[in-house]
C-alpha cells in the first residue's frame, strides 16, 4: 500500500460529502486525510483491526467481506468510486467486523475520526450527509436480507440483471465483478449462479460473453421463476 503527497483537498472538494465546505474547512479535513494507493488483491484492513476513521474510494473497487468457519468467503458489499465505508464503526469506536480488499488498483482517502468529529461539531450539513450515507447503506443491507429470505436464488440473479431497469430488448449489463464474487454477494454458490445463467441463455432470454450480459427478452426475464 503506497501513500502520496498530493494535496488531498484536490480530491475532497470534488466529493458530494464536502460540497459546501469553505477553504478553511477543507484544510481542516485535509489535515486528517491520508491518500492511499492500493494494488489489486492487496488487503486494506482485516476483520478485527482497529477502526481509526473511514475510507472514500476515489477510483477502483473494494470488496468488504469475511471468511466463514468453513473457509468460504462471504461478500457483504462492493464499494466503487465516490462511495465510502467504515463510518458506522468509526462512530461506535469498534474494530472492523469485515475485511477490505482492493479488487482493482484503487485510490482511497482515509479520513481520521478526530478530523471528522471536530468538523461535525461545526457543520450540521456535513452531519446530515454522513447520516444519509449510512442510512442508504443500512437500507441496502435490509433489502439484501429481504432478498435472501423471500426470493429464490434465480430471482436474486434476475433481480441483479434488471436492477437498472433496462427499457427494452438488447440492453447491456456489465457484471461489476467476477461471477464467483457476484455469487457470494447474492448469497449463492458459484455453481448455482453459473447454472442459472446457462439456463437463461438456453431459453434465449440473455446472451453472456465474459462479464457482458445482453438482455434478449426482458419481458420473459421479468417473469422468470427458475
Amino acid at each position: 500500500m503506497l501513500t502520496s503527497k498530493i494535496d488531498p483537498r484536490e480530491f475532497l472538494r470534488r466529493l458530494p460529502l464536502f460540497a459546501d465546505f469553505t477553504p478553511d474547512e477543507l484544510q481542516d479535513i485535509a489535515a486528517g486525510t491520508q491518500e492511499l494507493h492500493v494494488p489489486r488483491g492487496k488487503t486494506i484492513f482485516h476483520r478485527g483491526d482497529a477502526c481509526r476513521g473511514f475510507h472514500i474510494v476515489v477510483y477502483g473497487q473494494v470488496k468488504l467481506g469475511f471468511l466463514s468457519a468453513r473457509g468460504d468467503e462471504k461478500i457483504i458489499e462492493i464499494v466503487g468510486p465516490g462511495s465510502s465505508f467504515g463510518e458506522a464503526l468509526m462512530f461506535m469506536e469498534k474494530p472492523y467486523i469485515v475485511g477490505a480488499t482492493a479488487l482493482a488498483d484503487t485510490m482511497l482517502l482515509h479520513i481520521a475520526k478526530e478530523a471528522v468529529f471536530e468538523t461535525l461539531e461545526r457543520n450540521p450539513a456535513f452531519a446530515r450527509r454522513m447520516l444519509a450515507g449510512m442510512s442508504r447503506r443500512l437500507h441496502g443491507l435490509i433489502k439484501d436480507v429481504e432478498s435472501y429470505s423471500l426470493r429464490s436464488g434465480s430471482q436474486r440473479i434476475v433481480g441483479y440483471l434488471l436492477k437498472n431497469e433496462p427499457d427494452g430488448d438488447g440492453a447491456q449489463v456489465t457484471l461489476e465483478v467476477s461471477k464467483k464474487l457476484l455469487a457470494s454477494r447474492l448469497n449463492l454458490t458459484p455453481e448455482y449462479f453459473s447454472r442459472v445463467l446457462h439456463d437463461l441463455t438456453e431459453q434465449g432470454m440473455i446472451a453472456v460473453q465474459g462479464r457482458q450480459v445482453t438482455i434478449l427478452d426482458v419481458g420473459r426475464l421479468r417473469t422468470y421463476e427458475g
